[in-house]
């Protein structure tokens, strides 16, 4: 494992905020890991840092990275077994590279496989659990265990993983051959026309709301745009907070609670983020 004390982790979001923590830790073998967290009192598994919101004040967590595990190992042809840290772009270029179907939607998204298992990510319709046929994990007693999909609590952006404590070591896909590159390429024009890709972003701050999308809420309530110091609601995608110049924790989350109280005011609906927050 390679460890560095007293890391910037600003270097390790993709919205450029985060202060000093006390180690990070990349983990090269997932034998490794378990002895690790034994000796670890506060730590956090990140991947990309792409949905995760860090204070700019001291954090005091180990953060460990497996985006050393990043090998893709063939079953047979139409399955694969990926490891965690991939990056999920990667994995996408991979799958079109080798013909095989199945997440064309959600490509353009960052961060890792593991990051997306997490979080059951997705994108126009189509979601990360679709292509999934188990999961390995660690779990809190050291155990490595390999879980059924038809035995996991999963739903929309939500898995059971976070809280049963469980490590996302690697997982078995299967897919369908003929990759479609031209749906690819329209999802890609697509973000690159509706999204901010040119600013520092966490992806969407909200989950949509049953019924809802949370971006028009967002943009019907007037706030799109809005700015507060270096930190403003995207004037492409309103369910998008930039970082445009300079911006703060604090800036950021304000922006994020000023939203949460105008939607409650003006459509008594209550936001659910969908990024993390950690300080």
């Amino acid at each position: 494992m390679i460890i560095t004390k007293d890391c910037n982790m600003k270097n390790h979001s993709s919205m450029k905020i985060g202060g000093v923590a006390r180690q990070f830790i990349e983990i090269e073998n997932k034998e490794e890991l378990y002895p690790l967290l034994k000796n670890l009192k506060n730590y956090f598994i990140i991947g990309n840092g792409t949905n995760l919101l860090l204070s700019d004040d001291f954090l005091d967590f180990d953060f460990i990275s497996l985006k050393k595990l990043r090998k893709i190992s063939i079953i047979d042809e139409n399955r694969l077994n990926v490891e965690a840290g991939l990056d999920f772009p990667l994995f996408l270029n991979y799958l079109e590279k080798n013909n095989l179907s199945g997440l064309e939607e959600l490509v353009g998204i960052p961060g890792t496989v593991g990051g997306l298992i997490f979080m059951n990510g997705g994108a126009h319709g189509r979601e990360i659990f679709d292509c999934i046929e188990s999961i390995e994990v660690l779990d809190e007693k050291g155990n490595i265990l390999i879980i059924e999909k038809k035995d996991l609590k999963i739903g929309y952006r939500y898995t059971e993983i976070k809280e049963n404590n469980w490590i996302i070591l690697s997982a078995n896909f299967i897919f369908q051959k003929n990759f479609n590159k031209e749906l690819s390429e329209e999802i890609k024009n697509k973000r690159k026309n509706s999204q901010p890709l040119e600013f520092p972003n966490l992806g969407s701050t909200f989950k949509n709301p049953s019924g809802f999308f949370a971006a028009k809420l967002i943009s019907e309530s007037g706030l799109q745009g809005y700015k507060i110091g270096g930190a403003q609601i995207s004037t492409k995608h309103s369910n998008f907070i930039v970082n445009i110049e300079g911006a703060t924790f604090s800036d950021v989350t304000s922006l994020i609670k000023l939203v949460e109280k105008t939607i409650k005011e003006k459509y008594n609906i209550n936001l659910e983020k969908e990024i993390i927050v950690l300080k």
